[in-house]
């Protein structure tokens, strides 16, 4: 088992630099982030069935920028989101985005993607939410395109541009692995189509682990790797998701300033150590 740390980083939580460089003293070897452009006054979409938000998913850091600075103070970290909400983002300005991350890390970035689940953030964006599915689709195959062609062009109902020179190219060959987020059917013939890796909720039983990795074996994809983000530290749950055939997981670290986040990262290295 691999094991990585998953949070949201904010102006007054531990610094993304200074977070990566004691993750990977400590033996972690991936840092995924959050990502939320903003969060609306009014909002009518429920996280997780509830009303309440917590506080630091007003407040996250922008993705990108924040790996970059974890990237630049680390060497062998990977770098990740979990996830970008892509279908909000404009489809070339975050492939050139990933791919800088991906140069100036030496080819660690991971792209793990989502759909979203806050209605009125994607209205903000002009997204009609009932095609983000559709729309984040078009954007991975218009994604892929950018970063392994010359003069790529993509021609779709929701990504639509002609041939364009976009330079760097990412580092990774082919390109940086895309991880997908979600379980629901959707997500799953995603994950088949556009997929590298799948990153289920942390709260994904370990039957369902198995049940989809049966179901992509028989869909012709029976090695995808799968990284899921956001456990907390308890040994049972890891053991059993590890027999189901999980690769890594991302433990949860709070949202907390940089003296009690590196005490927080401590007793997670401890917990791990026999584990690993």
């Amino acid at each position: 088992m691999k094991f990585g740390i998953y949070t949201l980083l904010t102006a007054t939580s531990i610094r993304p630099d200074v977070l990566a460089r004691a993750a990977e003293e400590r033996g972690f070897d991936s840092l995924f982030i959050a990502e939320h452009s903003h969060i609306p006054v009014k909002r009518e979409t429920l996280w997780q069935g509830r009303a309440e938000l917590p506080d630091a998913y007003y407040r996250t850091l922008a993705p990108f920028p924040a790996l970059a600075a974890a990237a630049v103070a680390s060497s062998t970290l990977l770098l990740g989101t979990a996830v970008a909400l892509i279908p909000q983002r404009d489809v070339i300005h975050t492939a050139k985005e990933v791919a800088t991350l991906d140069v100036i890390s030496g080819g660690r970035a991971l792209l793990g993607v989502g759909v979203g689940w806050n209605r009125e953030e994607m209205r903000n964006h002009g997204i009609d939410p009932r095609t983000r599915g559709a729309r984040l689709n078009e954007q991975l195959a218009a994604i892929k395109a950018i970063w392994t062609g010359d003069e790529p062009e993509f021609h779709g109902d929701h990504v639509d541009f002609d041939p364009i020179h976009l330079w760097p190219k990412p580092v990774r060959e082919p390109h940086p692995p895309i991880y997908i987020g979600g379980e629901s059917p959707a997500a799953l013939d995603r994950l088949v189509r556009y997929g590298d890796g799948w990153l289920p909720r942390a709260a994904t039983p370990p039957e369902e682990i198995r049940r989809v990795s049966a179901l992509l074996a028989d869909r012709g994809r029976p090695d995808v790797p799968i990284t899921l983000c956001g456990l907390e530290a308890d040994a049972g749950a890891v053991a059993a998701l590890a027999g189901a055939g999980v690769e890594r997981i991302g433990l949860a670290l709070p949202t907390v300033p940089e003296p009690d986040a590196l005490r927080a990262l401590d007793d997670l290295a401890v917990f791990i150590e026999p584990l690993r």
